[in-house]
């Protein structure tokens, strides 16, 4: 996949609302993968933790693309293993708040794997009911 990066699209818009729902500042990760080392889903995933971060860091749209978001337990290994005590399942939160915002219906229960896990589902469910 090729980007072109610019001032603008790494001070993107989507960088901002993140940060602001997650409550967590994305410049401080500086890309050990230790998030994904410690990641029980990550397997499963086609961004990984760190790459995930990466592309909100570079502006990249195409995060919101990816299932890996969906994916995560929120069971905050990330957190307890980050040097710099990023949370990573809260910006998984945040993005997966942004996609419903988008669009609502966007998670189709009929179609969900069952590897997603339950507290994903409860948390998308918890989201849209608030509409």
């Amino acid at each position: 996949m090729a980007s072109i990066l610019s001032a603008d699209s790494i001070a993107s818009p989507l960088l901002h609302k993140v940060e602001a729902i997650s409550g967590q500042n994305i410049a401080l990760c500086y890309q050990c993968g230790k998030c994904s080392a410690t990641c029980p889903s990550a397997p499963q995933m086609d961004l990984l933790p760190h790459e995930v971060v990466r592309y909100l860091q570079l502006g990249l749209q195409e995060v919101l693309d990816a299932r890996s978001f969906w994916l995560c337990a929120t069971c905050f290994s990330c957190e307890t293993q980050c040097p710099r005590g990023l949370d990573v399942s809260k910006i998984c939160e945040a993005l997966r708040t942004i996609k419903l915002r988008q669009d609502p219906y966007e998670l189709n229960i009929e179609a969900v794997s069952a590897e997603i896990p339950q507290q994903g589902l409860v948390s998308a469910y918890r989201k849209l009911s608030s509409y």
